[in-house]
């Protein structure tokens, strides 16, 4: 399961905290990233794990973050996306 929130630039440590404190949340794969890839203010962060770590993330940051859906969400995973491969063909030049 994936899911994709955005936080407001005041919330960002305070997401961070909550998320990453968390025994059950912690052992997800819990990526930030700035929301300037969309050139937007704040924060993306994308959760990927079981349904119990994806729904305890949405329950743990209810009231400081909004889960993405949509146009938006495929955005955001798409500029994702652009950004690991650009890292990994850089990681393959090296040893290349």
């Amino acid at each position: 399961m994936e899911v994709v929130l955005k936080v407001s630039p005041e919330n960002v440590d305070k997401t961070r905290d909550v998320l990453l404190k968390d025994d059950v949340v912690s052992r997800a794969n819990v990526l930030f990233r700035d929301a300037k890839i969309l050139e937007r203010e704040g924060c993306y962060v994308r959760i990927i794990g079981t349904e119990e770590q994806c729904s305890k993330a949405l329950e743990l940051t209810r009231g400081v973050a909004e889960e993405v859906k949509g146009e938006e969400r495929e955005a955001v995973l798409s500029k994702l996306k652009e950004e690991g491969d650009a890292a990994l063909e850089g990681f393959g030049r090296i040893f290349g």
